[in-house]
Order: C-alpha cells, then structure tokens, then sequence
C-alpha cells in the first residue's frame, strides 16, 4: 500500500463500523449522509449534500482538466429473517467485519473516500477527482447519484464501487420491466363465447421465449427476457377478458432498453408499458487507458450480470471494488478488513500517475 495511504486505511474502516451500526435502508439514509458529511469535513474537505447524497471535489480543482468521479453507495437493502449476527452489530472478530451493508458497498464507499483524501491536496493531479457516496441504489431511486449529476458538472470518467474482488466490470447488463397486457373480451366458459386473453397471452409469452436478439456480446452475452409474473381471471366460469404479464429484461450494450421495447411491441399482440427506461447496459472500451492500466496491474476485466449505478451515468465508467459479490443481500454479510486496505490500495494505484 502506498505510504500516504495507509493512515486513512484505520479511519475508512472506523467510519464503516459507525455507518454499520447506523440503518441506511433506502430512502431512510439521512444519519449516515450525516456521518459522510462529518467525516468528510473532519478531513478538511469541503462537503456538500442534496438529499442524502454526499460528495466533495479535490481541492486544486481546476475546470480544464478532465474529472473522474469516485462513486459508491450507502443505502442498503433490510436484512433477512436467517440471520445469525446482529446486522447493525459491526462484530469484528480477527479480520472479519459482519454487518448489513460492509460488503454491499460500504468497503467500497470507505475505500473510494480513503482514496479521495489520498488525492485530494494534490496540486499535481492531471485530472480533477469528485468523490460522491450517494443514496437509493439498491431501488435505484430517483433521489440517487442521477438526482445530483446535473450538479457535479462534466464528469468524463466513472469508477463505480461495488464488491468485485477489486476486478474492473468494463461493460454491465442493462434492466428494463415490461408490464403486458393481452385483453379479451369476457362470456361463459361453457358456451362457445367470449375471447380468451389467456390465450392470446399465451402465443406472446411464447414469442417471448423462443425470440433472441442477434446481436451477442461477447463480455454479457444475449439480452435475456424471462416472464416471471401472469395473472388473469376472476373466477372458474368466465372467460377472462384481460391477462397481466411481467417479463424482466437483462440488456446488453448492443440494445438501448428503448431499442428492446419497441421490438417486443412490433412482435406481440399485448399492450407492452416499461416501467422505466433509464437503467441501460453500460460499456467502456478495453482499449481506455484506465481499463490497460488496470490490466497492467492484473486486475481481470469482465462483464457484470449486476446491477448498479453505472446504469444512469452518461459517460465512461467501470466497476471495481473490494468484497465480493456472492455475499451481498445474503444473511451475516461480511468483509474482510485485509479486503478495504487492498481495496484502498488497489484504487490508489489505478490512478497514481494516470492520464487520459
């Protein structure tokens, strides 16, 4: 770990023990937005929030400069009924930290705000550096980092925390939910009456299945729909004039999400509404700069299954961070403190000396 590092590494896993112990459901993320803030400005920096998202810019920031921001997140899901440990007890035992929220993200936002500090009085930086710890990914919310980009100004690179074993995600499956509806029209069951939307349902939800996009990436492979969700009918004897249909949608970066639901709609008989639109599949070319020089310090590149905040940022990003993706969401989440100080080495290595 590089020298100047190693004093913010004991601080980092300080304040994730204090946001731990501290409930940040999403929406409900107010007391550990406050905690950032102090921490922040304990450090000298110069914190400013909206909402409960928090960030501060590099002191010596300069607007000719190109501006990489540094962004994780601190709201968590609600912890499950099979729990062992206390999920706000932070229990550190050896080199274990357990606690709801210490792999998903908050090694990552601990990492990420170490590694700004590190950087932050640098008069020499080639780049200027925007650490922002936001609110209301795991719902991915509109009060989250999207509600703040407009004031952050032009960000013309991303480095996304989340738990990947310090691997860089270079492109990410995008997410779009199809509400269809197939209507009908209603008569008895026992007579030749009526038009099913059961069955009209039926013949979309089987295009469905059969129907791949041709375009095939080689990082995320196809864009994936499955129905998971049909209900129709009121009762034995009616033919059902309406059948509901969910069918969640995991893009690639060859498709925007528009792009996937106006082809569902040439091809199927049902009303097709997307919930949203916003959360696309990103992708960064190998070629950039940062993604060879994470390379060139073995970190692997690869394509994300995952979801995460990379989705509504319009610009260059990957995601890289310390933990593990298996152990989010999942009863007696843990980190290892070893994983936050590689993780706050691994960052500062990536950008120590880095230019576009």
């Amino acid at each position: 770990m590089p020298q100047l590092a190693a004093p913010f590494a004991d601080e980092a896993i300080a304040l994730l023990i204090q946001l731990i112990k501290t409930p940040s459901f999403s929406r409900e993320e107010d007391q550990t937005a406050k905690l950032l803030v102090d921490f922040l400005a304990q450090h000298g920096a110069e914190p400013q929030r909206a909402g409960h998202n928090v960030w501060a810019v590099n002191e010596h920031f300069d607007a000719s400069k190109p501006t990489i921001l540094l962004n994780s997140h601190h709201d968590t899901v609600k912890p499950g009924a099979s729990w062992t440990y206390d999920p706000f007890g932070a229990a550190v035992e050896g080199d274990r930290l357990t606690g709801l929220g210490s792999n998903d993200a908050g090694a990552s936002a601990v990492s990420l705000l170490a590694t700004f500090l590190h950087f932050r009085q640098r008069p020499d930086l080639e780049f200027n550096l925007i650490c922002a710890i936001t609110a209301e990914e795991e719902i991915s919310g509109a009060g989250g980092v999207r509600s703040i980009l407009p004031q952050l100004g032009r960000i013309d690179l991303g480095i996304v925390g989340e738990p990947t074993q310090m691997d860089m995600a270079i492109a990410e499956k995008g997410l779009v939910v199809l509400d269809c509806v197939a209507h009908g029209r209603t008569g008895h069951a026992a007579r030749d009456e009526g038009e099913n939307a059961l069955y009209k349902a039926v013949q979309d939800i089987e295009w469905i299945r059969q129907y791949r996009f041709p375009q095939v990436s080689e990082l995320l492979g196809p864009v994936k729909m499955t129905v998971t969700q049909v209900q129709a009918g009121s009762q034995h004897n009616v033919v059902p004039d309406r059948c509901h249909f969910v069918v969640d949608v995991r893009t690639n970066e060859f498709y925007s999400n528009a792009d996937v639901v106006r082809t569902v709609q040439e091809h199927i008989g049902a009303e097709v509404t997307p919930r949203s639109l916003h959360l696309n599949s990103s992708r960064i070319a190998p070629e950039h700069p940062l993604v060879q020089r994470g390379q060139a310090l073995g970190r692997k590149a690869f394509g994300s299954a995952t979801l995460s905040d990379q989705a509504v940022m319009p610009f260059n990003t990957i995601k890289i961070g310390p933990g593990d993706s298996a152990r989010s969401h999942t009863p007696d989440e843990y980190i290892l403190l070893s994983e936050i100080r590689g993780g706050i080495s691994g960052y500062v290595e990536l950008l120590e000396g880095f230019s576009f």
